[in-house]
């Protein structure tokens, strides 16, 4: 499966009938990476499918620890 985006991961999740909105993207983020690490463990999706989906959702929380950085320097 080609996971490029986090709306692929949510189609993979949704797949399973797993549907992740908490109201805050940081935490939607992290429970998906949950939710695709349970999923793995019960081999339900392959190693590579894995990979691909946690390297995108530590990529997107990365972004989204350092958009909230606004100000520090003065």
């Amino acid at each position: 499966m080609d996971l490029a985006t986090i709306w692929d991961i949510q189609q993979l999740l949704k797949r399973f009938g797993i549907f992740v909105y908490i109201g805050e993207r940081k935490t939607n983020l992290e429970m998906m990476e949950v939710e695709i690490k349970d999923l793995y463990e019960s081999n339900l999706i392959d190693m590579q499918d894995y990979q691909k989906a946690v390297l995108l959702l530590r990529r997107e929380i990365q972004l989204e620890n350092n958009s909230g950085r606004t100000g520090d320097k003065e």
